[in-house]
């Protein structure tokens, strides 16, 4: 019988969410509910991630930090320069200017990597990719569980042989980036619970599902599919301990919203978000460049946060975000046992 990649009391997990909503507050809430806690690395400094990682470790509980893996590919410096063109007006509604010019960022791998080697955590998830397969072992030499989030049978291939413990796998109805390798590609309409015994029958490897998770029905269906856990964001996103922000909590209680959909709007890759008016402007456009664009739109999306301006705002959201309720998140964990 294959070992428990994770380890919690019940069989769900709150997925990493970067820019905010990951707190201490909640990581302390979910696994004092019987959840696995995670850590969401992306944007963070080293400093800020030791720090929560010391607060984190201080609890007595095992938990994950997620990494985004960094990409070396090359940005189309025109077609950069024209989609910040095209976004001049939205910008100059704050007074903000737009730079043509690209920002190279690595989310500072290097040092980040070195931190959870010297400092291992329990289990480290790897998102947009994989690294080189020394970096894997590195870790795994540290003590580590080291988990790769893949979208495809392909990458789930590409992970085993990197040298992996374990698989995430992303369906694309999660909210938020898609974790495909390939960021020029718009993972296609799959149900998780078949990507799920589809990545199972290729590769014998434990997997934790994410993706469209709406309820206890939907951790049943993944668990008999053949995951070992369930992990859940989006119906964590409005809980008390969450650190998501104002506006975006308001959004995803709004009946205004009726949709969510796959946009390269904000960050340059594809990822998840309710439909509002910039992705009604801007999704067509469709540029591949992340993070360049990320950081492209990044004042322009602080300042609409700041304003309460959900038309411009990156509203991250899986198709599940109806479910998403207000409260407690030891209430979330609760609800979503209960056909365990």
């Amino acid at each position: 019988m294959t070992a428990p990649l994770l380890d919690s009391r019940l069989p769900l997990v709150a997925a990493p969410m970067a820019g905010g909503p990951s707190t201490v507050a909640l990581a302390r809430a979910v696994a004092s509910a019987g959840a696995f806690p995670f850590l969401a690395g992306g944007y963070k400094t080293p400093d800020a991630l030791a720090a929560e990682i010391e607060e984190v470790r201080a609890l007595g509980v095992a938990f994950g930090v997620n990494l985004f893996v960094p990409s070396d590919d090359p940005v189309d410096e025109a077609a950069f320069a024209a989609y910040a063109e095209e976004l001049r007006e939205e910008a100059e509604a704050y007074g903000l200017e737009v730079d043509p010019a690209h920002v190279v960022d690595d989310d500072r791998w290097a040092e980040k990597l070195a931190l959870l080697v010297e400092h291992p955590v329990p289990v480290v998830s790897l998102t947009f990719g994989l690294p080189d397969p020394t970096d894997i072992a590195a870790l795994r030499s540290a003590g580590s569980t080291v988990l790769a989030v893949v979208t495809t049978a392909q990458e789930a291939r590409l992970a085993r042989d990197a040298g992996v413990d374990g698989l995430v796998v992303q369906g694309p109805d999660a909210g938020g980036h898609s974790a495909t390798f390939d960021p020029t590609r718009t993972p296609e309409p799959v149900d998780t619970a078949s990507l799920v015994r589809e990545i199972r029958a290729a590769v014998d490897l434990p997997v934790v599902a994410t993706g469209g998770v709406d309820g206890p029905d939907a951790v049943r269906r993944l668990l008999d599919a053949g995951a070992q856990a369930v992990a859940v964001g989006t119906l964590l996103l409005r809980t008390d301990e969450a650190g998501t922000s104002p506006a975006h909590r308001r959004a995803l209680g709004d009946p205004a919203f009726s949709e969510t959909v796959l946009t390269r709007a904000f960050t340059g890759r594809p990822a998840r978000a309710l439909r509002n008016g910039f992705v009604d402007r801007h999704h067509e456009t469709g540029l591949n460049a992340y993070p360049a664009v990320h950081h492209l739109t990044r004042a322009l999306r602080q300042a609409a946060g700041a304003a309460d301006d959900t038309d411009r705002l990156h509203l991250w959201a899986g198709t599940g975000w109806r479910r998403a309720a207000t409260g407690p998140a030891a209430d979330v964990i609760a609800h979503l046992a209960e056909r365990l």
